[in-house]
């Protein structure tokens, strides 16, 4: 009889590695690239996969404010916010919240792509987005 003597290690919390990833946004579609970014924070292109154990990497977003949808969906896509009082619904279009604060524009979208559960609040932690070019995460990109 033939024994075997591996067997499958599973993940635990202090063996992750998280590695940082730079996603530069200039002049991309917003819906090609947030779907990159969740990949990174939910560690799906990692061997050792989990769906149960935040195993993410850090993703940092540079010019946002210079991302693009296609069609009229400039002028058409509203953001709304609604303070749950009388008259509290607060509507605002996609070309406008860009220009006053693009973060919030790319985090909505990779927050709508992230699993709703426990774990979609710490993999929203480990974004940084920034509107220009300039971040202050050089140093975790320099090998």
């Amino acid at each position: 009889m033939v024994q075997l003597t591996q067997s499958t290690k599973s993940v635990s919390e202090k063996n992750i590695k998280r590695n940082w990833h730079l996603i530069d946004v200039k002049g991309k579609i917003l819906g090609r690239i947030v779907p990159e970014a969740v990949k990174f924070l939910q560690a799906r292109h990692k061997r050792d996969y989990s769906s149960y154990l935040d195993a993410g990497d850090f993703v940092v977003v540079i010019n946002a404010k210079h991302v693009v949808v296609t069609g009229k969906k400039a002028n058409t896509k509203l953001y709304t916010s609604y303070s749950g009082y009388p008259g509290g619904l607060k509507s605002i279009r996609f070309e406008d919240l860009l220009k006053k604060n693009p973060d919030k524009v790319i985090r909505h979208a990779v927050s709508g792509m992230l699993p709703k559960n426990k774990l979609r609040d710490k993999r929203l932690a480990r974004l940084f987005i920034f509107p220009d070019e300039k971040h202050t995460y050089n140093d975790k990109f320099k090998n």
